[in-house]
């Protein structure tokens, strides 16, 4: 019985990846065709929908079925829905009662995931902490290799340092946090060779590999590590960056945008700073129009030059001269 029910699971696993004929199927479980409709059958019966299509180019195929049945992962399979369920479950969906759902569904998942794949999960959750949902224009993505997060998160997990390469040149770092924002992965460390604390873009390092030493927590930059991303990203994280000086209080520029627009600096009373930064100058036009107060662009110039060319399309679009 225990080699027919691994067969089985053999057999699903085989049928969750593409189609495949009986003669493929046979040969690849080392069985007879015969065999083989036997477990295909065992697999209807367990409801999963197991089609099969006559011809030169039929064979057995997993199709949908009125129920859900278990669902087979491998071990790059079953982290990735952990984290990513996770990181959901940490991100608010912004959806009703889906939040209770993916608690039952992570549970689930830990419950039968082996140690050594439990302690990939919870080195990776344990080290990252979301940033805020935005709104308006979306930078382009930069996705970053699941290893290279791993190598991170366990370097975090055992307070040991790593080597991080970037234009050019290699530097240790003390890391201790990871910040997944806007599809962005940002990694909190310590630079030893700069004496400074960094947010750095994961996906621009070109190396990053465990130095192995440990070292002794230091006292943070900010107790809340994300709003020290932002505010990093704000003023050197992107491609252009631009200060606006906005006509209004600082605290009524702070309550109009999202903590990831920028960062805001009072002039006195009635006036503020905003500094603030994206991929494309286009990006941060919108941003100031989302403000919907007076404003003045004290650079780039060619931020000023951009909006100028916006005003002259919208007083066009209404008829103006």
């Amino acid at each position: 019985m225990a080699a027919t029910t691994t067969r089985v699971l053999r057999l699903l696993s085989l049928l969750q990846d593409r189609s495949y004929t009986g003669r493929e199927l046979a040969e690849r479980l080392g069985i007879t065709e015969r065999t083989l409709r036997h477990d295909v059958q065992r697999l209807r019966e367990l409801g999963y929908p197991v089609h099969a299509e006559r011809g030169a180019v039929g064979g057995y195929r997993i199709g949908q079925g009125a129920k859900m049945p278990p669902l087979l992962l491998d071990d790059d399979e079953a982290v990735a829905v952990a984290v990513a369920v996770g990181l959901a479950e940490d991100g608010s969906t912004g959806i009703a009662d889906i939040d209770a759902s993916l608690t039952r569904a992570l549970a689930k998942l830990q419950q039968i995931l082996p140690k050594r794949l439990q302690r990939k999960v919870t080195a990776l959750r344990a080290a990252t902490a979301v940033g805020p949902a935005t709104v308006g224009s979306r930078e382009p993505d930069a996705p970053v290799p699941a290893a290279t997060l791993t190598v991170a998160a366990g370097a975090i997990r055992d307070g040991a340092t790593l080597l991080v390469a970037h234009a050019g040149t290699e530097t240790e770092v003390e890391p201790y946090r990871l910040i997944s924002w806007r599809r962005r992965w940002f990694l909190v460390a310590y630079d030893l060779g700069a004496h400074a604390w960094r947010a750095l873009p994961v996906a621009d390092l070109t190396r990053l590999r465990s130095a192995s030493r440990r070292f002794a927590a230091r006292s943070l930059p900010d107790d809340d590590l994300v709003a020290f991303v932002l505010r990093e990203v704000a003023q050197t994280g992107w491609k252009v960056h631009a200060r606006v000086t906005v006509l209004a209080p600082a605290e009524t520029v702070i309550a109009r945008i999202n903590p990831a627009v920028g960062v805001v600096e009072a002039v006195d009373s009635h006036t503020c700073v905003l500094v603030t930064g994206a991929d494309a100058l286009e990006t941060i036009a919108i941003y100031l129009s989302m403000l919907m107060m007076d404003f003045r662009v004290d650079g780039p110039p060619e931020l000023a030059a951009h909006i100028a060319t916006l005003a002259r399309r919208y007083t066009e679009a209404l008829g103006g001269s």
